[in-house]
């Protein structure tokens, strides 16, 4: 049976590798974000589409670990001692932060499925279909702040 210092140890272990994870991400949202930017062809927006719906779902995976952890949190805190509402309270964040983003992948899921049903191979330019996308829009305001 693990001790309290050692559920505290494997704790902040995770905590490091979920910190080390949004670098690695960040590389992959600069390729979607050049793939939808650049999907002008039906497949290409079913392409896209389908990335953000994975990356939903594997979101909303980690939101549930997290609401199972949070869970853990406030049925066992006595374990945690005086760490139980930091750990609550980051634990809530957390998930609130992966429902939010795996809100924001599903309704870009559901624009790119849209465009690639209206589209036809050469019926939209890429500025009218970049002009939709919600993930241009947030990339484009974050580059012309930089």
């Amino acid at each position: 049976m693990m001790n309290a210092k050692q559920i505290v140890t494997t704790l902040s272990l995770l905590s490091l590798f979920s910190l080390l994870s949004p670098a690695a991400s960040a590389v992959e949202d600069i390729d979607i974000t050049a793939a939808a930017q650049n999907a002008t062809t039906r497949s290409d927006h079913e392409a896209v589409a389908a990335y953000y719906e994975d990356s939903a779902r594997e979101i909303q995976a980690k939101a549930q670990e997290q609401k199972q952890l949070l869970e853990e949190y406030e049925s066992k805190s006595y374990l945690y001692g005086r760490q139980t509402q930091d750990l609550q309270s980051h634990t809530y964040a957390l998930v609130r932060k992966y429902e939010k983003e795996a809100k924001t992948n599903i309704k870009e899921a559901a624009l790119h499925r849209q465009m690639a049903a209206s589209a036809e191979e050469n019926g939209y330019s890429v500025p009218q279909l970049e002009s939709l996308s919600i993930a241009h829009g947030l990339h484009h305001a974050t580059v012309s702040e930089e």
